[in-house]
C-alpha cells in the first residue's frame, strides 16, 4: 500500500476569490507581510502497490482537479 498526495491549485492566471479574502483577512487580525495567498484542494488516497503513476495522473486529470483552470501535482509520500 503507498499514501499519495494529490495538490490542486487554480492556475496563477485564474482569479483566486477565496485566497483574496484571506489575504485581506490577515491585516485585521494583525497578520503582517503575506502579500498573497492562494486556496487550492488536497487529496491523500492510499492505493496498491499495483496502482502505477500513470494511472494516479488519469485520476488527477479526470476526477480531482479541473485542468481548464487549475493545476495539480501528483506525490507518492514515504512509506
Amino acid at each position: 500500500m503507498a499514501r499519495v498526495v494529490v495538490d490542486v491549485m487554480p492556475k496563477p492566471e485564474i482569479l483566486d476569490p477565496q485566497g483574496q479574502a484571506v489575504a485581506k483577512a490577515l491585516p485585521r487580525l494583525g497578520f503582517q507581510g503575506v502579500t498573497e495567498v492562494r486556496q487550492g484542494k488536497r487529496f491523500e488516497l492510499e492505493v496498491d502497490d499495483s496502482v502505477d503513476d500513470e494511472t494516479l495522473t488519469k485520476i488527477a486529470a479526470d476526477l480531482l482537479a479541473n485542468t481548464v483552470i487549475e493545476d495539480f501535482t501528483v506525490r507518492r509520500l514515504d512509506a
